[in-house]
């Protein structure tokens, strides 16, 4: 049996801050010690080989911003 932790994700919204800059976040990256970080796409693209090996996993939204250039 492993101890795996299960967070559940929550959509990212407009209150959700890069944690980098304090732009509207689309990326949550959840650490393997349980914490989480939040970042705009453009620091979740800047950070992203540098938190491959501490993180568990990766919300990205990203997409949203494209659905938001073609409205």
């Amino acid at each position: 049996m492993s101890n795996q932790i299960t967070m559940e994700q929550t959509p990212l919204n407009s209150l959700d801050r890069c944690d980098r800059c304090g732009a509207q976040a689309y990326v949550r990256a959840i650490l393997v010690s349980g914490g989480e970080l939040l970042f705009c796409a453009h620091h979740a693209k800047t950070y992203a080989e540098g938190l491959k090996p501490v993180v568990a996993a990766i919300q990205d939204e990203s997409g949203k911003l494209a659905n938001q250039a073609a409205n």
